[in-house]
């Protein structure tokens, strides 16, 4: 019986190592109509090599999105159109930024670091919503891991080897 339960708790300790390498979000719930700050962690380079750009997709519904600048970073907003209009602030918005590449420095392998940036969710995004936000990690040599797999109908993150990052939209709590 002891012999199990150890075996159940290595298994357990290496499972829970796998869902801390992929890229991740640090807050994992957000509000329709409110600011959301998004902070990515990035917590390996690729197979050894150092991660040298973080290419984020901003994902549909939100909007106005703006990177905090980083240190020894360059950053690259990449403006395009949204696939529907939204309402922001009173008015009509249906294009902004869309993708942000953070580049021009090092990440060593056995180092992790944040990326940031924020925007304000979709008041017309509904509860419930899961909101995948895809980011390619580009290292030295040509390597890259790929935060981008979306799981399909009946399927979880949980079922992917490098599944994108998400949050959900959840209500506002009531004060």
């Amino acid at each position: 019986m002891l012999k199990h339960a150890s075996i159940a708790v290595v298994a357990a300790l290496f499972t829970v190592g796998t869902a801390y390498a992929h890229a991740t979000l640090e807050q994992t719930q957000a509000n329709p109509g409110k600011a959301y700050k998004a902070v990515v962690r990035i917590g390996h380079g690729c197979e050894g090599k150092p991660t040298i750009k973080v290419r984020i997709k901003v994902p549909e519904g939100l909007l106005s999105a703006k990177p905090m600048p980083k240190a020894g970073w360059t950053i690259e907003k990449i403006k395009g159109s949204y696939a529907k209009t939204y309402e922001l602030w009173g008015e009509a918005v249906k294009d902004g930024t869309t993708e942000i590449v953070f580049s021009g420095n090092s990440l060593p392998d056995d180092e992790y670091d944040e990326f940031v940036f924020r925007g304000t969710v979709a008041k017309e995004l509904p509860v419930g919503t899961r909101v995948y936000v895809p980011i390619v990690q580009e290292c030295t040599d040509g390597a890259a891991e790929r935060w981008i797999e979306i799981p399909a109908a009946g399927k979880t993150s949980d079922d992917y080897e490098t599944p994108a990052p998400f949050f959900d939209v959840v209500e506002q709590p009531r004060s």
